[in-house]
């Protein structure tokens, strides 16, 4: 076989290459799997009785803005992450500068809080489970980005399972938010945090088991 031949033979049928399927698949998983912790949060949990006040109220926005902004860089992170050989440069200050904001946020309240109520703003009424809850909320967008990054070309493996499970976390937090009675500054930059960093640590650890292609 003549060499033009077979380069024409291994050409025929070759379908262009999709530039927006990370944007579909990122897209699908964020949507069914924010969909799942949504309903996995009102069987388990219920939504706040009082959350139409809520929807008017800034101080919640402010709370909501914490898990949205964090959910935010950690798919900027993830995309980047999800191409061979893309680097991430100083695009790591992105998931901290959420975090840095609500410390800051956090010690401020705190400065102007009596002494007797800081210990309060710091542990709310619900510190035991805040954490586990948002984890167990994390478990469908966990399976849905999973399975985007799986179709994608990841090679940082721990990396991007990190910000798989930050991203799942963050998410899962948005879908708490709606049910978690607790609004301190305080609480959310602790347990919050706290709970969307479970899914992100164990992504860590298992990134190179479950994102292997």
């Amino acid at each position: 076989m003549k060499t033009d031949d077979f380069i024409s033979m291994l050409a025929t049928g070759v379908k262009p290459v999709d530039r927006h399927v990370q944007f579909k698949r990122f897209s699908q998983a964020i949507l069914v799997g924010g969909a799942g912790a949504f309903i996995l949060m009102v069987l388990m949990f219920g939504i706040r009785p009082d959350i139409g006040v809520m929807l008017v109220t800034p101080l919640f926005w402010f709370k909501m803005a914490f898990p949205l902004s964090l959910a935010a860089a950690s798919l900027w992170l993830l995309t980047r992450l999800s191409r061979p050989g893309a680097g991430l440069g100083k695009r790591w200050i992105a998931p901290a500068t959420p975090v840095l904001v609500i410390w800051i946020a956090a010690l401020a309240v705190l400065a102007v809080a009596p002494e007797s109520e800081r210990l309060n703003l710091i542990m709310g009424f619900t510190w035991r489970r805040c954490p586990f809850n948002i984890a167990i909320l994390s478990i469908p967008t966990c399976v849905t980005i999973t399975w985007a990054v799986r179709q994608l070309a990841p090679t940082r493996l721990r990396l991007a399972g990190a910000m798989a499970g930050l991203l799942a976390g963050s998410v899962a937090t948005v879908a708490y938010c709606l049910h978690c009675p607790e609004m301190g500054v305080p609480f959310w930059g602790i347990w919050y945090l706290g709970g969307m960093l479970i899914p992100a640590v164990l992504g860590w650890l298992f990134g190179p088991m479950v994102l292997r292609w």
